[in-house]
């Protein structure tokens, strides 16, 4: 599995494409440097280097790409990278091998106390956003030098705090150059822990919507793990309610591309907290959430949307194969 990474390695920062790597793990702060890795197995990492792993994923057979960008108190072998094998498990499930699942692995804590990794993790996920605005850059220059032309779509799914990293990273990214490309076909923002109105224009998450064709935003208002983010943020004394609760604060206010899937009925079934629901079940059956963004991958276009509506609640029997046969 493919994967990139801000995170310290045992073995230091200068990069030496082949090399075995390690995680330091004891080290959480977040790193300038970004380095482009394959997971062969638990502990088993290579180094591959920029131009390496963008030619690996150039010539994939697979013809989209999923970034997968996890949320906070996730450690990479525990967590990060069993969920991101999960969720190519059930893609490759719904839409055979069409997808590449390539997690994002930034640095988070592991601390006994989680309200104080709460904060720790806020800041790395902004701070993280400098590097990965700096992969933005490094993934525009390899499209512009390549030989042969790309022509897989590219999506990202952030889940939780990983959404503080893609809007800071994007924010960055256009501070810097004036504007964000349209990088990605869709961006899925999972129980999103981010400030509901962030994707008004002139709010710090507006970019996101600039750099996607689709912003599809889950959320649902019995996420407990989001609960206890808002008393978390009211002790900072931050006010707004987040992303992943409510949707979007004034729908009306966002841009037309920004569509908002209420999860009520359905983000208890995967995970008892409510917060981690885009994957399977007990069963390894695909969850209804999982199939809504393989209909999205597999038609480009959200599903479930009528009349020209930007909101829709997504029953628990919801079936991709009836979208992707009327996409057909």
């Amino acid at each position: 599995m493919l994967f990139l990474t801000n995170r310290a390695l045992v073995e230091g920062p200068r990069s030496q494409p082949g090399r075995r790597v390690h995680f330091d793990l004891a080290d959480n702060e977040p790193r300038a440097s970004l380095f482009f890795c394959e997971r062969r197995g638990p502990g088993d990492v290579i180094e591959l280097g920029a131009a390496a792993w963008f030619d690996r994923l150039r010539r994939s057979p697979r013809r989209q790409v999923l970034l997968f960008v996890h949320g906070f108190n996730v450690q990479p072998e525990p967590s990060a990278f069993p969920t991101a094998l999960r969720l190519q498990s059930g893609l490759d499930r719904l839409l055979g091998p069409e997808v590449e699942v390539v997690p994002v692995i930034w640095p988070c804590d592991d601390d006994f106390g989680l309200l104080l990794d709460y904060f720790d993790d806020q800041e790395a996920a902004e701070m993280s956003g400098f590097a990965y605005a700096r992969a933005i850059g490094k993934f525009l220059a390899d499209r512009e030098r390549s030989a042969v032309q790309c022509l897989k779509h590219v999506n990202l799914l952030a889940h939780s705090m990983g959404n503080r990293l893609l809007r800071f990273a994007l924010a960055r990214f256009a501070e810097t150059h004036g504007a964000v490309p349209a990088l990605f076909r869709s961006i899925f923002m999972v129980a999103a822990d981010v400030a509901n109105e962030t994707l008004e224009p002139g709010r710090p998450g507006f970019a996101i919507t600039r750099a996607a064709r689709n912003v599809v935003v889950y959320f649902a208002a019995d996420d407990f793990a989001l609960r206890s983010s808002k008393i978390a943020n009211l002790k900072n004394r931050v006010v707004s309610r987040r992303l992943g609760h409510t949707g979007p604060e004034n729908p009306d206010r966002t841009p037309r591309n920004v569509f908002a899937v209420d999860c009520d009925a359905v983000n208890g079934c995967y995970d008892r907290l409510g917060h981690t629901y885009f994957l399977d079940d007990a069963d390894g059956r695909p969850g209804a959430v999982l199939q809504h963004i393989a209909a999205t991958l597999a038609t480009g276009t959200p599903p479930g949307f009528q009349n020209g509506s930007r909101s829709f609640r997504l029953p628990a029997d919801f079936a991709f194969v009836a979208h992707s046969r009327r996409a057909a």
